[in-house]
């Protein structure tokens, strides 16, 4: 992949989703081939030999949710999506069959709108489980600081789900922790 395909997206935080003002947000476009048969087993396999645990197969949530504890990836393998990263003040981008997104801690993702035949396969890195966080969360005073303090404490991982230990991620998420404060 050439780095200038990727998409990177810093999303700051508000006071209903944090979102991670130190890692961006990574879209991969069209990093699946989609012409060797089965994508849901094979993103599957990519992300476990990659070193990315808990996989999964579904869509994404129709609310603003985001999880404090775990980074995720998510590669379509059929249809299209509508996502909105960040809450009501983030971004929203289409994505579809053979897309990859690497959403760091923290930021916010809702599905506004995608194809009957959505599938979606996620995964977390070692160690990282992810709980489910949604836009009302952070209204708690006690809540916000330790879903701030989960964000700032969730490891790097160690690979890139997609391209192992060469990937883009490594390079775009390590330079992101050195420039910040």
């Amino acid at each position: 992949m050439n780095p200038a395909e990727v998409v990177c997206e810093t999303l700051s935080g508000d006071e209903q989703i944090p979102n991670n003002q130190k890692l961006p947000l990574l879209l991969y476009p069209k990093a699946l081939d989609t012409s060797n048969g089965n994508l849901v087993s094979i993103c599957q396999s990519l992300f476990i030999t990659n070193g990315w645990q808990g996989s999964w197969q579904n869509g994404i949530f129709s609310y603003d949710h985001y999880h404090s504890m775990a980074h995720e990836v998510l590669g379509v393998c059929v249809g299209k999506v509508k996502v909105q990263f960040g809450g009501k003040k983030g971004i929203i981008l289409p994505i579809a069959s053979g897309d990859v997104v690497i959403i760091p801690a923290g930021v916010g993702h809702k599905n506004l709108g995608a194809s009957p035949d959505l599938c979606v396969v996620g995964a977390y890195p070692p160690n990282q489980t992810p709980d489910i966080c949604d836009d009302k969360t952070m209204a708690n005073p006690d809540s916000r600081l330790k879903i701030i303090r989960n964000i700032a404490q969730t490891n790097l991982p160690l690979t890139d789900p997609v391209y192992g230990t060469n990937g883009p991620l490594l390079k775009y998420w390590q330079d992101s922790k050195k420039h910040t404060i």
